[in-house]
């Protein structure tokens, strides 16, 4: 978007300014009638000119059109960009050392605990969501990781013979399924992109927890020890995904439009207008990039689907906002 340019640039023409005497000069080296050779000297049109073009102050261009669904882009950006200098400089590099040193089955281990924790979100929304096959099978897949996978540190019910696949629900989904909009994106600090739809329906997610199960959950240290681990569960899952927008040539605007093109999904495999958030891929993500040289993509299609080795299960499921029940295989809309 090119802005407009401010009224301080419509300088008048050189050709208008005031006209200053002429004085016919021999040229440099030639002694003229007096035999004396005169100095050589700039031409005061090209010096005017100069500064002109230094004093005109420079059209600002970005890399992306104004959005509606945007309304408080410029305060987003500034929120995104600090958020992002955090997550380079603290929240990434804590998420790669909890990679590097924790083994893969022990963090698959506490993926699957928290999303164990979440099964009460899905399984209170599908009811009312007048869903209720996918809220037994919900509540099913509760009951058998809690016992058979020893506090849900084992994801036992997605396997034969049970065969139930996780899916993720929320009150924003909730909403955007009986047709309530996004209203404005948001990108806030801790809790990072967001509508103001989303943001409304993230704690009464969070209450349901504390209220079923008020020992230990309802103790703010119990809580906040949830949400620190939850952040770097998810940090960590997310990895590839969050180099691809920080490398993209307009991160900000990468971001946004993932992030709404992921609920619009989300919300149209509740209404049974598709059948996954993959299936077509939600957006396209730009390539990762690389260390040295152009960016490259490495691992997976440039696409928003995930490579084969994280790709979620086919059955549809519903993803909802950070807060809610994380994301496996589907759910919420702009």
């Amino acid at each position: 978007m090119v802005a407009a340019a401010p009224a301080a640039l419509n300088v008048p023409p050189a050709a208008a300014a005031p006209a200053e005497a002429v004085t016919e000069t021999a040229p440099a080296g030639i002694p003229d009638a007096s035999g004396s050779a005169p100095e050589a000297t700039a031409a005061p049109s090209a010096a005017a000119s100069t500064d002109t073009e230094a004093e005109a102050p420079a059209i600002v261009v970005t890399g992306h059109p104004p959005s509606p669904a945007d309304p408080v882009e410029q305060l987003n950006a500034v929120s995104f960009k600090a958020v992002q200098a955090v997550d380079s400089a603290v929240v990434g590099p804590i998420a790669h050392t909890y990679k590097v040193t924790v083994p893969e089955p022990v963090r698959d281990g506490v993926h699957n605990a928290l999303d164990n924790l979440d099964e009460p979100i899905v399984f209170l929304n599908f009811l009312l969501q007048l869903k209720p096959g996918k809220a037994i099978e919900t509540l099913g897949r509760f009951a058998i990781n809690t016992t058979l996978g020893v506090g849900g540190l084992f994801d036992v019910a997605k396997k034969k013979p049970f065969n139930l696949p996780r899916r993720s629900n929320g009150l924003a989904d909730t909403l955007g399924y009986y047709g309530v909009g996004p209203g404005p994106y948001l990108f806030l600090p801790v809790i990072g992109s967001t509508t103001v739809r989303d943001l409304i329906a993230r704690p009464f997610d969070l209450l349901i927890l504390p209220a079923i199960a008020p020992t230990p959950f309802s103790d703010p240290k119990v809580a906040l020890g949830k949400g620190i681990i939850s952040a770097v569960d998810e940090r960590e899952q997310n990895d590839e995904k969050i180099a691809r927008i920080h490398g993209a040539a307009d991160p900000y605007y990468v971001q946004r439009e993932e992030y709404l093109a992921r609920r619009k999904a989300e919300i149209e495999v509740l209404k049974g207008k598709r059948k996954s958030i993959y299936d077509p891929p939600y957006y396209e993500l730009p390539p990762l990039p690389a260390k040295d040289g152009p960016a490259t993509d490495t691992n997976a299609p440039n696409t928003g689907t995930p490579d084969a080795a994280n790709a979620p299960d086919t059955t549809p499921a519903e993803t909802a906002p950070a807060g809610t029940a994380p994301a496996e295989t589907n759910a919420a809309e702009p």
